[in-house]
């Protein structure tokens, strides 16, 4: 099974957070430039991990995000399942037309029950603990995060 782009986004937005001390947070820009990914792209994605209430926003020049008591539990497979924005495995409808065999077909059944499948073996691992000090550490330095996650001054030119 291959996951969207989104799906990806969001899960990297969420382990980067994951990975930040308790009431440390992360401006939306850090968590892009953290995950190599367009701002634009990861802003949506901070949208909408928002509103599933994985995540807490606060506004302001000091502002920026952090994992809501529910993204400390949440699973990969849940968040997935949350993302997924196909409702089929194949393209049994399209806007071209349906698929003639779609009345009986077992395959569309049977490729239902392996993206649950594969899921159900998601569930079994929680966001929160999937990233390590050592594996986050150069991120959040490249970030111009020390390691107290206290932003460093930047050297005027």
């Amino acid at each position: 099974m291959k996951i969207n782009a989104f799906a990806d986004v969001s899960l990297r937005a969420l382990m980067v957070l994951a990975a930040a001390p308790g009431a440390t947070l992360l401006t939306t820009q850090n968590i892009a430039d953290a995950v190599a990914t367009p701002y634009n792209h990861v802003s949506k994605a901070m949208a909408k991990l928002r509103a599933l209430g994985l995540i807490d926003v606060e506004r302001g020049r000091s502002g920026g995000s952090r994992l809501s008591a529910a993204g400390r539990l949440v699973t990969v497979g849940q968040v997935l399942r949350a993302l997924n924005t196909r409702t089929d495995a194949a393209d049994c409808v399209s806007p071209g037309g349906t698929c003639p065999l779609i009345s009986e077909c077992k395959l569309r059944a049977a490729l239902a029950r392996a993206r649950e499948a594969f899921y159900r073996e998601l569930d079994e691992i929680v966001v929160a603990e999937l990233p390590g000090s050592t594996q986050m550490a150069p991120v959040f330095q490249m970030i111009g995060l020390r390691p107290g996650l206290q932003a460093e001054a930047i050297p005027a030119p």
